[in-house]
């Protein structure tokens, strides 16, 4: 086990709230047998605060017709990865993206159709359900992915004076994968995330980069890397679009986490109608050229 995978095997299995374990729990049941591994992420884990947010969690599933009972769940998960739904479980609320154990490694990798599941993986999480020792290794051998991909994009993003500091790479890769979709936080936010565990991405960085070296793993030249960032800023934004259209049939309430979301991290004030409420899809397409009017998402 190379040093990135022990430092990645020891944060997936860190310390987690035991609610937030038990909802993880919860959510595997909901899909059955096909169920692999949840991983839990984002502001709830980094703040350990749970009552009155939002968790977020990752459900890896052997198969998506296994995973639904409709089969045209099954289809939206196969072709735009991944579906998300709504949870609540004993008090909390959560929202869970759904992925396949192979898309899940894709996504992961270099060969990612988009920054969406890397730029989050490569950020901490823990592994708080698996079905068995084979689903634990297999979602921690995707986890190990996600910040090489990211630093091996911005690399050559990166200045040349700055290459040597790990810490300026995942700001400038984190910079990069919140201009390849439409996000509603703050402008400043990617360098945040650095500078909140410094600590943190400095032993990843490093061990990251090492193994990188040692693999001799081709990192891509500055114009080959930038003709990258702009085909996953393309493929991004559509996506972003994409998967907005698609949750608006998956996510009950999802256009009121949307607006909230949006006020809470761009500071507008974005009430939703009742019409809007019933048409969810046509709220979404009348909403979104007004919000990237106002800067609101980018």
């Amino acid at each position: 086990m190379s040093r990135l995978e022990e430092l990645v095997a020891a944060e997936l299995a860190g310390d987690v709230d035991p609610r937030a374990a038990a909802m993880a729990a919860a959510i595997a049941a909901r899909h059955g047998e096909a169920s692999r591994a949840v991983l839990f992420y984002g502001s709830c884990l980094r703040s350990r605060e749970l009552d009155g947010l939002m968790l977020d969690f990752y459900l890896l599933v052997a198969d998506y017709r296994a995973a639904y009972p409709q089969r045209w769940l099954a289809t939206a998960n196969s072709l735009i990865p991944p579906n998300v739904f709504p949870f609540a479980h004993d008090g909390l609320v959560a929202k869970y993206a759904v992925l396949s154990e192979a898309d899940f490694r894709r996504e992961c990798s270099p060969g990612a159709r988009s920054v969406s599941v890397w730029a989050r993986f490569a950020q901490p999480s823990r592994l708080v359900w698996a079905k068995d020792p084979a689903a634990r290794d297999d979602a921690a051998r995707g986890v190990a992915r996600a910040a090489p991909t990211l630093l091996g994009l911005a690399l050559p993003m990166t200045p040349s004076a700055e290459r040597g500091d790990s810490l300026a790479i995942w700001k400038r890769g984190f910079s990069l994968t919140y201009a390849a979709e439409l996000r509603a936080e703050r402008e400043d936010r990617s360098a945040g995330i650095v500078d909140a565990d410094p600590e943190r991405y400095r032993w990843f960085g490093d061990a990251a980069l090492a193994e990188m070296r040692d693999r001799h793993a081709a990192t891509a030249r500055e114009a080959d890397a930038l003709r990258r960032w702009r085909a996953l800023r393309r493929r991004g934004k559509l996506l972003s679009v994409l998967r907005l259209a698609k949750a608006s049939f998956t996510f009950a309430g999802g256009i009121d986490y949307l607006a909230w979301k949006i006020n809470r991290h761009a500071g507008t004030r974005l009430e939703i109608k009742p019409w809007q409420r019933r048409f969810p899809l046509a709220a979404a397409v009348t909403l979104l050229p007004r919000l990237l009017a106002q800067r609101a998402i980018r």
